[in-house]
Parts: structure tokens; C-alpha cells; sequence
């Protein structure tokens, strides 16, 4: 039993053989959204107390109201009259929304299209929209929803400007291109769970909610295909469709997806706990779940060998952190999706080794977060910190702060339910992930809004290449013979080949990309050696026996 129908038993348990207390108790659980906890605390109550007549009474009742919830729930017809016409409207939106006028722009330079920030919460707003006209009309409660999603979207697009240089404000965007849909789709169960805020019906949003997104990919490929084919037979017949019905066959085939998939995996009628989950596309969901968790225990107990044996990997290679950090992400939307709901419990020795395998993964996934978490913050204290680091800093902190708790009430549960402790913490995990979403968006422009020290003056290219990469960096470019070392915002000239390598410097670490301009335009330090005298002026071929050297030396790699 969660903490709060133990709260629900205590209160039953004062109350005694008093009906109409009884009552009341009953009406303000329902009215908290705690419907659910109450009966299972009268249940337990009657259970201890048999042959209490009024117990009894309230169990038979309780067992009338609940075949009448999942007689309705069978008997579901999906509101397409509502969900047709919203998901048309949201269509049309986001196609107008794709047109290319309608841009994010940096420094007067395209950074995309809108709609990569606008897509989300106006599809979250036409679901919402849906969930009201079919559902129970709570329109003061959808308005204060609509109005909070528009906000943190508005504010995403009118607050961007402020962070710079042009390489924070990128990565800015692009973190509240992840993180309003997250905040809108919060927005949405906010409302579903305003009133229904247990554990049980939380859990509940969690997984309706991974079977709304894995039903609107499933949409999604299929838009797809068509999109390909019918493009496909416009070309056979030399016909290239003028960029309007592009866009209406893209963001406009999208825009049908949220409100048409949330259409078919949600009855707008029944809290999130009294949702269908025993068939269709829900049991085919769970089930794969529980059968990618021995694969997944494979994958991780590899991963926590090979560690060791490649452990500078991601303190050195950004693609290997961004992996270990996308693990741990899909490791715990496995774990949450093979987390069976009450009503679908399995009994016996397949709940015993359920478990077992789940506290196993959280246990591996655990090893390799901290282990990507002391990689991202080593990365962090030799170059600088960026709103790409302080993110997922963050998340890595949250992931893993989810992970121990699981582990430690799993370890505490003595003699009860373990699959009930899993849905607890899941439940509990909802509002740090939520409030870490709403911080990155808030909290970033304003973190950001002035460069870090010793980039000032460098061109953006270069600017770009100190944030995303370690150090050393030294430029090279391609018509000049010289090597220089960024450092503290000054580029200091290598002398000659004896102090290249003796400084332990290899060619992997030259980045020829640049421009002799834009090398040119960062202010001088000294150079390498301190002696070798005067650097020179421009970053061009000079006549020199040093230069002569190192363009062998260059050939030679």
C-alpha cells in the first residue's frame, strides 16, 4: 500500500463505525483525486475487520463502482468527432507556421525554422483542446494550462537573444528545442492529474505517455512512407510539387500525428488510473519492454567491463558521452514502460525475476552514469562551462538521483511490494524531471549572457571551436606554413618542429579549417619558446629555415 492509502487507512480506522463520516472521508478523497487510495485503505480495512457490517457495505460498494469503470473503459468509443476536426486545425497550423518568413534568427543569420520551437506546444494546446471537448469540461483549468504553455514557449523565443556569444545562443536553442515539448507535455498531465495527483494515476500518465509517443512514431513512419511514395510518383511523372505542398505534406501530415495518437490511446472520461492497459497497443508495449530487459542487462554488463579498459574514452571523445548519456535516458524509459500497472501484475516466479532484472539494470545503469557524470564535469573544469554542460549535468545529477532512490526503496521493501515500490518512484520522479526542464528554459539566457572570459575578441568560428572542443587547439591554415596555440584568447606561435612535438603536441590536435584571416584577427601572445622572438605579422609562407622544416614535417604526416 502507497504512503497515501496507509494516510486513507488511519483516517478510516479513527472513524470507527460512523457511516456518515465514513462518507465525507470518501467524498473528499474523491474530491483530492485519492478515489483509488481510499478503497484499497477500506479494503485492507475490511480485510483486518470481516465481519464489520459497515465495511462490508462499503466494499460491495466500492466492487459496484469499479465493474461500472472498467465496463465503461471496455466499452470505449473513441471521440473521433472531436479528434478529427482538432487534429485537422493543428495541421493546418503548423503548415502555415513551416513557411519559411517565419525563422529563428542569430545575429541576422538563419539559425531554422520556427516551427522546430513551435511544433510541440501548439500540438500539446490542440491535445489539450481535445482532452476538454471530450472529456469532463474543467475550462478554467484548461485555460490556466493553455495560458501556462504559451508562456514558457513565448518565453523561449523572445529570450534567446540574450545569451551569447553565437555559439551559446545555438546551443541555447537547440536545449529549449528539447525542453519546451517536455515542459508542454508536463503542462498536459498537470492538467489530467490536477485533481489526481497519487501515486497510481501518476504512474499511469507516465506510461500512457510512452504509449502516446511510440503510437505517434508508429504515425510518424507511416506519414513517412507516404510522403516518399507520393513524392516518388510525382517525380516519375516529371512533376516537382512547388514548396507549399511540400510543407503541406510534411508539417501538415505531422501536424495530424499528437491529436489523432493521443485520440486513440487515451479516454478523455477516466483518470489516468482507470485507463485501458490490458490490450492493443498497451500489452504489446509492456510486453516488449520486459523482453528487451535481459538484452539490456547484456548490453550494460559489457559497457561496465569495457569501461576500465577504455576509460578515457568519454573523458576524450564527446560522441562516446553523448552515447553513455542517451543510455541513460532510454534505460530508464525501459524501466518505467516494463513496469507493470496494478490490475497487469504478473504473479508468482515471473514477478520475483521481474524484479530482480530491473534492480539489476538500475544498479549497471547507475555504474555508467556516474561514470559519464565525473567525464562531463572533467571536460567542464579544463575548457569552460556551456548550456550544453550545465544541462546535462543536471539531467545526468536527476538520472541518477532517480536511479538510488530506486534502489534504495527496493532494498527496504521487507515483505511488500516491490512492483508497488517501482511505481512509487517512478511516480516520485515525475517532479524533478519537470522542474529541471523548467529551469534549463528559464534559467539559461539569463546563466549566459556574457562570454566567457578570454573569447571576446575571436572571430565566431573560432569562438565556436573553443566552446565545442578541448584543448589544446591549435590553428593551421591552409596556405601558411605556421602553427599557433589558442590560448587565454591570444595565439601564440609553435617555432619550429623540436618544440612542436616536444611540447607533446600531435597533428591530430591541428584544426586546418580555418582562415589565414581569421587567424590574423586574433591578438598575439607570446610565442613557443618565450625566446624564439618576434611571431610573425601575418599567417602567410615566410622565407624562413624553421618554416622550411616544418612543411616537411607536415608532408611528411
Amino acid at each position: 500500500m502507497d504512503e497515501s492509502a496507509t494516510l486513507h487507512q488511519d483516517i478510516i480506522l479513527g472513524i470507527g463505525s460512523d457511516p456518515e463520516q465514513l462518507e465525507l472521508a470518501y467524498q473528499d478523497a474523491l474530491k483530492a483525486g485519492e478515489g483509488d487510495a481510499f478503497a484499497a485503505a477500506l479494503l485492507a480495512a475490511h480485510a483486518a475487520a470481516p465481519d464489520d457490517l459497515l465495511y462490508s457495505a462499503w466494499r460491495y460498494r466500492l466492487a459496484q463502482g469499479l465493474a461500472q469503470a472498467v465496463a465503461q473503459t471496455k466499452q470505449r468509443v473513441i471521440a473521433w468527432s472531436w479528434a478529427v476536426p482538432l487534429a485537422l486545425v493543428n495541421a493546418l497550423l503548423l503548415w502555415l507556421l513551416s513557411d519559411q518568413r517565419i525563422e529563428i534568427r542569430i545575429d541576422d543569420r538563419s539559425f531554422g525554422p520556427g516551427i522546430v520551437l513551435l511544433a510541440a506546444p501548439i500540438s500539446a494546446l490542440a491535445v489539450l483542446a481535445f482532452l476538454v471537448a471530450a472529456g469532463p469540461r474543467r475550462g478554467r483549468r484548461a485555460l490556466l494550462t493553455a495560458a501556462g504553455i504559451a508562456a514558457v514557449t513565448g518565453y523561449a523565443w523572445l529570450l534567446h537573444p540574450r545569451v551569447t556569444p553565437r555559439a551559446f545562443e545555438e546551443q541555447v536553442l537547440a536545449l529549449m528545442g528539447m525542453h519546451v515539448p517536455v515542459l508542454a507535455w508536463s503542462a498536459v498531465g498537470l492538467y489530467l492529474l490536477w485533481s489526481a495527483r497519487d501515486a497510481a494515476n501518476r504512474f499511469a500518465f507516465l506510461i500512457k505517455s510512452l504509449e502516446l509517443f511510440i503510437a505517434g512514431g508508429l504515425f510518424g513512419i507511416a506519414c513517412g512512407l507516404f510522403v516518399g511514395i507520393s513524392m516518388g510518383m510525382f517525380a516519375a511523372i516529371a512533376i516537382e510539387p512547388p514548396e507549399i505542398v511540400i510543407r503541406l505534406f510534411v508539417a501538415g501530415g505531422g501536424g495530424l500525428v499528437p491529436v489523432l495518437a493521443a485520440a486513440i490511446c487515451y479516454d478523455p472520461r477516466n483518470l489516468p488510473a482507470r485507463q485501458s492497459f490490458e490490450e492493443g497497443l498497451s500489452r504489446f508495449i509492456a510486453t516488449l519492454m520486459r523482453v528487451l530487459l535481459p538484452l539490456t542487462l547484456v548490453v550494460l554488463a559489457v559497457y561496465v567491463v569495457l569501461i576500465p579498459l577504455h576509460f578515457r574514452a568519454a573523458f576524450e571523445n564527446r560522441d562516446v558521452l553523448i552515447v553513455y548519456n542517451g543510455m541513460l535516458f532510454a534505460v530508464l524509459a525501459l524501466l518505467v514502460g516494463a513496469t507493470p500497472v496494478p490490475d497487469a501484475e504478473p504473479t508468482g516466479r515471473t514477478k520475483v525475476w521481474l524484479r530482480r532484472l530491473m534492480v539489476a539494470i538500475a544498479l549497471l545503469a547507475l555504474v555508467v552514469g556516474a561514470y559519464a557524470l565525473a567525464a562531463i564535469v572533467y571536460r567542464t573544469t579544463k575548457d569552460v562551462l556551456t548550456p550544453n554542460r550545465v544541462t546535462f549535468i543536471g539531467w545526468n545529477l536527476v538520472n541518477l538521483g532517480v536511479l538510488l532512490t530506486l534502489l534504495v526503496k527496493q532494498a527496504w521493501v521487507r515483505g511488500g511490494d516491490a512492483l508497488a515500490s517501482l511505481r512509487e518512484t517512478f511516480a516520485l520522479a515525475m517532479v524533478p524531471y519537470a522542474a529541471w526542464a523548467l529551469c534549463v528554459v528559464l534559467v539559461l539566457p539569463w546563466l549566459f549572457d556574457t562570454p566567457p572570459k578570454g573569447i571576446e575578441g575571436l572571430p565566431p568560428s573560432i569562438q565556436d571551436m573553443v566552446l565545442a572542443e578541448p584543448g589544446p587547439i591549435l590553428l593551421k591554415c591552409g596556405e601558411s606554413p605556421h602553427i599557433y596555440l589558442l590560448e587565454d584568447g591570444r595565439k601564440r606561435w609553435v617555432k619550429d618542429i623540436p618544440t612542436f612535438e616536444t611540447q607533446g603536441y600531435t597533428w591530430d590536435d591541428v584544426r586546418e579549417y580555418v582562415t589565414c584571416d581569421e587567424i590574423d584577427d586574433i591578438p598575439d601572445g607570446p610565442p613557443i619558446p618565450e625566446d624564439a622572438g618576434r611571431p610573425p605579422l601575418l599567417a602567410r609562407p615566410t622565407v624562413t629555415a624553421g618554416a622550411a622544416k616544418f612543411d616537411a614535417f607536415i608532408a611528411h604526416l
